[in-house]
């Protein structure tokens, strides 16, 4: 049979064996054509001489879901519904080939089992994946701000059972191959390269054998009293749901739609069977599409796609290959940087500190996250040792000579950056690239001190970094094609997100935080309560509020960013004089007990009532939610269109994707410059000249802003 998007081959025992290929994308995804091709499959399992079937991929992932770019054609509920009864339609056919014409499906899953890719092989009746640690299983609609759309939601709890179901689908995190297994989402785990021949196996010795047992556990087990307890009698279930729909609301702060009507999906179907969740979940589904939510979060979801492929610079030049990266600074920052460059981008590691005892630092910290892997069993204690061979470390420059980049991660101060620049190139090679991990010093003042400034670049991690998606690459004016290619290819090989910048005091991130940090202290000073602040951008969508925020980096690091911004721009980012009593009073934020938070052994207590006295401060007035939020919000998406506007960012795209990414901006909301498009440039700017002429020219509306306000035109 001739397939373009599928290899169909029948073998003499009655074994049907298909491997999804789909001819026009890298990575196999559900369109209209892969879809249509896979219903003619399915007719051809019907057939008698088909006696089992064995699905799996030519490519490197079995089946990563649905084609977004399909979710942007849909214009009403109506195609949506269309449009997943097709993919209803396949998996309950692929099901009832095992289901009614007894005949065994065997999944054989390696890499991405996504989405609609899970929902595929949900519908076969024996799933074996391989041990890859690039094999994940998981239904992440509600990160596109859908929910599963065929058959996910009524599927997966009968497998795996409705907690476990619930939070995989909720919180739509993937599962990896062990996890998979103990939850009896698949049936074996196999090496990579046995996978056909032991799915075909598998399927031939199911044929005519009796149906096994998906009971979870032993009748005995922890897993089967806690399913006998909860979800098999209606008063457990009901407490199942409700601690679902409490977690939830805690942690998206009712924000996002989806994962609300995941809850509802999964309920309906458990309540009141399975076509009135099927019903639910293409109802619900075809709603999600169309919501502002979902529309933001995929314009995020394509924004970094899109960055994947962007190599930083607009010229063809390659970026320099990188085996071995030296970090000076062995802290959190330096010790995160050495732990992805060795567990992520491959290559070994030098740390240098300015004694022994930080050298060990650096290292623990390294060793720390790798053994982390190896808990997780994404790693063994063969490779976690192999790794840590690759790291070393000295309070000398001796082994720099190999380097081909050296990161520095020290505190800042620019004469101490200055004279590292200084003291890396007299020990490293003359093409060996430096990159200054600065969230504020401008990297042109840093590489005056260069006898090689075009090797000379910025590179931004965020804290913690082993965690933070983000990177930001800084360049100058001299900063050559190949010093930004090689940064961008280390950063993405770190598994990183980067976006390109060029210089500037703040550069992008840091800078757009500045007057949003700095709308909090005017806020505070004419009486809104630390509560209020961060209650009301905490309901915006920020992960945390902006005073909490402060405690969090460092009430004195907070300051030194603020004296820099205020150098560099004058007024316009002067924050109000009282927060200098902050640092007057000793308080330093979490670090040290006492900033805006009381602190007891590292746990918050609450807010400190006293730090209004510190500030010079009286009584508290009541100052309105959505003033708070719209002021705090505005400040931000201003600072970000001047960003623009001066060239310090290269596209409204990059802007989004570095707020979102790098300072918690919501991304149901996606990004500022998507906001200022939700919103309508119009609206912006009036919003902005009632507050410039309320509060002053802080709010005063970015040319770039009045521009697209006049024309209509789009952002994004």
């Amino acid at each position: 049979m001739e397939l373009k998007n599928h290899h169909l081959t029948i073998n003499d025992d009655g074994v049907a064996i298909l491997l999804m290929d789909r001819h026009d994308e890298a990575m196999n995804t559900l369109g209209e054509e892969f879809l249509g091709e896979l219903s003619i499959a399915v007719d051809r399992f019907e057939e008698n001489d088909v006696r089992a079937v064995v699905i799996g991929s030519s490519k490197r992932d079995f089946l990563a879901g649905a084609d977004i770019r399909m979710f942007d054609q849909i214009q009403s509920t109506k195609e949506a519904v269309e449009a997943l009864t097709v993919l209803h339609g396949i998996c309950d056919r692929l099901e009832a080939i095992h289901t009614t014409h007894g005949k065994p499906v065997v999944a054989a899953i390696n890499g991405a089992c996504l989405g609609g890719g899970l929902e595929l092989a949900l519908a076969a009746s024996l799933r074996i994946c391989t041990d890859s640690p690039k094999t994940q299983l998981g239904q992440p609609e509600v990160q596109l701000g859908v929910i599963p759309g065929g058959g996910g939601t009524q599927r997966l709890p009968s497998v795996v059972g409705i907690q476990a179901a619930l939070e995989m689908i909720v919180a739509g995190r993937p599962v990896r191959p062990y996890k998979a297994l103990k939850t009896r989402l698949v049936d074996e785990v196999v090496p990579v390269e046995m996978l056909i021949e032991i799915a075909t196996k598998r399927a031939h010795e199911a044929i005519d054998a009796p149906k096994p047992s998906r009971t979870r556990g032993s009748r005995l087990s922890r897993a089967r009293l806690q399913e006998l307890a909860l979800e098999k009698n209606p008063a457990g279930r009901k407490l199942l749901f409700k601690k679902a729909t409490d977690q939830m609301m805690a942690q998206t702060k009712g924000h996002f739609p989806a994962p609300r009507r995941a809850i509802e999906a999964i309920q309906i179907g458990v309540e009141h069977g399975r076509a009135a969740g099927v019903a639910a979940e293409i109802r619900f589904f075809a709603e999600l599409v169309q919501s502002p939510e979902s529309k933001a979060l995929r314009s995020i979801f394509f924004a970094s796609q899109e960055l994947k492929n962007d190599s930083g610079v607009d010229s063809d030049t390659a970026p320099a290959a990188v085996d071995s990266i030296a970090v000076i600074g062995g802290g959190l920052m330096g010790g995160g940087i050495a732990a992805v460059s060795t567990l992520k981008a491959g290559t070994s590691v030098r740390i240098k500190e300015v004694d022994h005892p930080g050298v060990r630092r650096g290292l623990a910290h390294v060793a720390k996250i790798v053994t982390k892997q190896a808990k997780r069993r994404r790693l063994s204690e063969f490779e976690v040792d192999r790794l840590m061979t690759r790291v070393t470390g000295s309070t000398t420059w001796e082994g720099f000579g190999g380097a081909d980049i050296v990161i520095e991660a020290v505190f800042e101060d620019l004469e101490l950056k200055r004279q590292i620049v200084k003291d890396v190139e007299a020990a490293v090679r003359q093409d060996t690239i430096f990159a200054s991990n600065t969230s504020t010093l401008p990297i042109t003042e840093i590489a005056k001190a260069s006898v090689r400034p075009e090797n000379l670049v910025g590179m931004h991690y965020f804290s913690p970094v082993e965690k933070m998606p983000l990177l930001e690459v800084i360049t100058t004016e001299q900063t050559s094609d190949r010093a930004t290619a090689t940064a961008v290819a280390v950063g993405k090989r770190q598994g990183k997100t980067v976006i390109v910048v060029n210089d500037g005091a703040g550069f992008y991130t840091t800078r757009i935080i500045g007057p949003y940090s700095n709308e909090a202290g005017w806020l505070l000073t004419e009486g809104a309560s630390v509560e209020d602040i961060d209650g009301a951008m905490t309901a915006w969508g920020f992960p945390v509020g902006p005073l909490l925020l402060g405690d969090e980096v460092g009430l004195d690091v907070s300051a030194h960013v603020a004296e820099i911004l205020t150098d560099a721009f004058g007024d316009r980012l002067k924050g109000p004089e009282t927060m200098s009593g902050l640092i007057a009073d000793g308080r330093l934020g979490r670090k040290n007990g006492r900033g805006f938070y009381l602190y007891e052994d590292g746990e918050r207590k609450g807010v400190d009532e006293t730090v209004y006295a510190a500030l010079g401060l009286g009584t508290r007035t009541k100052v309105g939610r959505l003033e708070i939020q719209e002021r705090m919000s505005l400040a931000l998406i201003i600072e970000a269109a001047l960003c623009l506007q001066e060239g310090i960012l290269r596209s409204a795209r990059d802007g989004d994707i570095g707020a979102v990414f790098g300072l918690g901006y919501p991304p149901f909301r996606g990004g500022p410059f998507w906001t200022i498009d939700a919103m309508g440039a119009d609206v912006v700017v009036k919003k902005l000249e009632a507050l410039a002429e309320k509060l002053g020219p802080r709010f005063t509306p970015a040319k770039i802003l009045r521009d697209h306000a006049a024309s209509g035109e789009r952002f994004r």
